[in-house]
């Protein structure tokens, strides 16, 4: 699965590493559709989320910081980057009808106006996704990786 970190991440992460910047208090994991993320892509407006409906809640499923949902941390000196994994999450559940359209999922902050959020990395799933009525849709081993290249 083809994925990236924003530079609105990277900046954030070091606004926060090196000028004691205020982070999110937890992180968003939402699926959007058509628009690709890239690394120049800010906030949600710059995409285009999958609509709230049959099980799907807009801006997502939250994400606490936490060990526990950041499960693993690696040091990988062979590749020179470090990464984390997040646990398994349930992104949606659908309920009473289709998810259609998920080909992205992206972690945001957390700001009460879903179109205002910060994109800090993405993740795409290679094709787009429709998930069927009663069907989980469940995000394994995510990883964000940070290099210095």
């Amino acid at each position: 699965m083809a994925s990236g970190v924003t530079n609105k991440g990277k900046y954030k992460m070091l606004g926060i590493w090196t000028r004691n910047e205020t982070e999110p208090t937890n992180f968003y994991l939402a699926l959007c559709k058509t628009t690709a993320p890239t690394a120049d892509t800010n906030t949600m407006s710059d995409l285009t989320e999958v609509t709230a409906a049959h099980g799907y809640t807009s801006g997502g499923v939250s994400v606490s910081r936490n060990s526990t949902d950041f499960d693993t941390w690696t040091e990988d000196d062979t590749n020179d980057r470090g990464l984390v994994q997040l646990k398994d999450f349930t992104l949606v559940t659908a309920s009473g009808g289709t998810v259609p359209d998920i080909r992205y999922i992206v972690m945001t902050d957390d700001n009460a106006t879903v179109a205002s959020r910060e994109v800090y990395c993405w993740w795409d799933t290679g094709v787009d996704i429709t998930v069927p009525d009663g069907v989980a849709l469940i995000a394994q081993n995510l990883e964000i990786r940070v290099n210095t290249d």
